[in-house]
């Protein structure tokens, strides 16, 4: 089960559960794969309902690469995801709001 207070969001692929959380790696490695702006500006294009398909898969790789995935970007473009693209982008708005809530913060 995922543990909201830690930062994870769970996310199902291909039938299998994974826990996803951004952690100080996986924030570094997904600051890196933006293609432009930093994550400030991916978190005022979330809040502001303007982020891509892009933002969403970067987050969600992230998200499952600190979570201790080892797959790849491209192993999600044939990946089935529970919930297809919807639950995919509430997955990394999740992962986008636990990273950087306030301790004691609800986090959704």
């Amino acid at each position: 089960m995922a543990n909201p207070w830690a930062g994870e969001v769970a996310l199902v692929l291909d039938g299998q559960r994974h826990v996803a959380k951004l952690t100080l790696g996986a924030l570094a490695e997904l600051e890196t794969a933006l293609a432009t702006g930093s994550l400030i500006d991916l978190a005022e294009r979330f809040e502001a309902g303007r982020f891509s398909t892009r933002d969403v898969l970067a987050l969600v790789v992230a998200g499952l690469r600190g979570g201790g995935w080892t797959g790849q970007a491209r192993d999600l473009l044939t990946a089935e995801i529970g919930g297809g693209p919807v639950e995919a982008a509430r997955v990394a708005a999740e992962l986008l709001a636990r990273a950087f809530a306030a301790p004691g913060a609800s986090g959704g």
